[in-house]
């Protein structure tokens, strides 16, 4: 069969094909070294970047159920100066062809803003996907992503210092997912990325939470049908918009789903962490058309 064109061109960069890595599941990039090559993707997005070190959540961190995944990682992290001294440039000496995307988050509007502005300039970024599901200490913990108004501000002050392009990342319980798109968008993202996890909970035989922190976060197979309408609805209300789609991704078919729904770019997550070597198959299957 004959080979697939899969390139793919945003943010004035040339995409090899497009299968990300979705931030959270595949580390800083170092951490599959030697187990899968890297370079055969689209890019790669890198776990949460926030101004100081987090510990995270108290273990355990992740419960298997049926249809995925619960997560309470709790966006552990070795925060802004050690990423931008270790991690950054080990990225640039190792990747030649995927793309860096970094994930930034914040617990006030000034902190997201920090970060940017302190890896602005830095080789091999092309991009910053600004995490809107983070808790605003200021305001009782509502995530940011939730209120208009703080979307609007955080995106704002970001774009103010940097040039290089923004990916919003919103949740998929927002009552009007594709009306807080073209906010992020009026504000200066220059792109969204949907979804990110559902909240959820779980109870073992004995009536415990099998996580530390109580409940998490959904991802795995079930989430492929709540990032496909996801995607339809951000693409319908907002033409020309770039989406990055999230979510249930475990095979190429799903890929092309996500294309089909409107998608620029397509990340695995979850599937990856159970099979490190999947997306480089995943690469294999879209580009001969299996």
């Amino acid at each position: 069969m004959a080979a697939v064109e899969l390139s793919r061109e945003l943010f004035g960069q040339r995409f090899q094909n497009p299968l990300l890595l979705a931030s959270g599941t595949a580390g800083f990039g170092r951490e599959l070294n030697g187990v899968m090559d890297l370079d055969r993707l689209g890019g790669l997005v890198t776990k949460a970047v926030s101004v100081a070190p987090r510990k995270g959540n108290a273990p355990p961190r992740v419960a298997e159920f049926r249809a995925g995944m619960l997560n309470s990682v709790g966006l552990a992290n070795p925060g802004l100066d050690s990423f931008r001294q270790v991690e950054l440039p080990w990225l640039a000496r190792h990747l030649r062809r995927a793309r860096v995307l970094v994930n930034v988050v914040g617990f006030t509007i000034d902190e997201y803003a920090e970060v940017v502005q302190g890896l602005d300039g830095a080789a091999g970024i092309v991009a910053f996907e600004i995490n809107l599901s983070c808790p605003n200490t200021s305001a009782g913990g509502i995530e940011f992503g939730a209120d208009p108004r703080c979307v609007a501000q955080i995106v704002g002050a970001c774009r103010t210092r940097t040039r290089l392009p923004l990916v919003a990342k919103l949740s998929p319980v927002l009552p009007d997912l594709a009306g807080m798109a073209e906010v992020a968008r009026d504000s200066g993202a220059d792109a969204v990325s949907v979804v990110n996890t559902l909240p959820g909970e779980l109870f073992d035989a004995k009536g415990a939470t099998p996580l530390g922190n109580g409940f998490g976060g959904v991802s795995g197979p079930a989430l492929l049908p709540v990032g496909l309408l996801a995607v339809a609805r951000v693409v319908e209300r907002s033409p020309g918009l770039p989406v990055i789609g999230v979510g249930g991704v475990r095979s190429a078919d799903d890929v092309r789903q996500y294309l089909r729904a409107g998608a620029s770019l397509v990340a695995i997550g979850t599937a990856a962490l159970a099979d490190p070597r999947l997306p480089e198959r995943i690469v294999h299957d879209l580009e001969t058309g299996l």
